[in-house]
């Protein structure tokens, strides 16, 4: 079975590292672990970085998780901005080489993700819906993923929220090392349903 390992070591791989811009004022640019790590780790000592698991981290560790990750071959991982400025974190994954795929069978096209959303510097309406479509889009179209899989800690209430407004149909828990996760999955189908649906409410 091919996973999206060839896809994140091919040329969809080089496309991806390049910056994604639909000229609506939010853009991805690859992540650089040196350069990014100060700014991560202010993000993650805050209170609602609880469920990211790295509120403990030092600089120096965070910027080594990332350089780990980014090499890894099978991961890949995406500072995004708003009008310029730094304001969410995207990770890509192979779910065949996560520990997710412990847990159901990966199939081929699946690609995992994970997305933290900055504090924000001011509040803006909808701010976390259109961060999360847009990294939709970006998966879907960019990393030509089939189905996008996640695995957020059971009681993060407000993610499961944003989840369900993507498309993303819910499958049942599973008991990971550091955490209760539940499985959701979610196609290009399901996707473009849901945004329809909220575009017409």
């Amino acid at each position: 079975m091919i996973t999206m390992t060839s896809a994140f070591l091919g040329a969809i791989d080089r496309q991806a590292r390049s910056c994604y811009d639909e000229g609506q004022g939010l853009t991805l640019r690859p992540l650089d672990p040196a350069k990014d790590a100060a700014l991560l780790r202010q993000w993650f000592s805050m209170d609602y970085a609880r469920f990211w698991s790295m509120q403990e981290f030092s600089e120096a560790q965070v910027r080594e998780f990332y350089e780990a990750l980014c090499d890894s071959g099978h991961a890949g991982a995406w500072l995004g901005s708003h009008d310029g400025r730094p304001a969410f974190l995207v990770e890509c994954y192979d779910p065949a080489h996560d520990q997710v795929g412990e847990h159901y069978p990966v199939r081929a096209g699946d690609l995992g993700m994970h997305i933290f959303i900055g504090p924000p510097q001011v509040r803006i309406p909808n701010f976390s819906r259109n961060v999360m479509a847009l990294v939709m889009r970006f998966m879907f179209d960019r990393l030509q993923a089939l189905r996008v899989v996640v695995e957020p800690d059971s009681n993060n209430a407000k993610i499961h929220a944003l989840n369900l407004a993507m498309g993303f149909v819910y499958t049942g828990q599973a008991r990971f090392r550091e955490k209760t996760a539940s499985i959701a999955f979610c196609t290009r189908q399901q996707f473009e349903q849901a945004q329809l649906q909220e575009s017409t409410v």
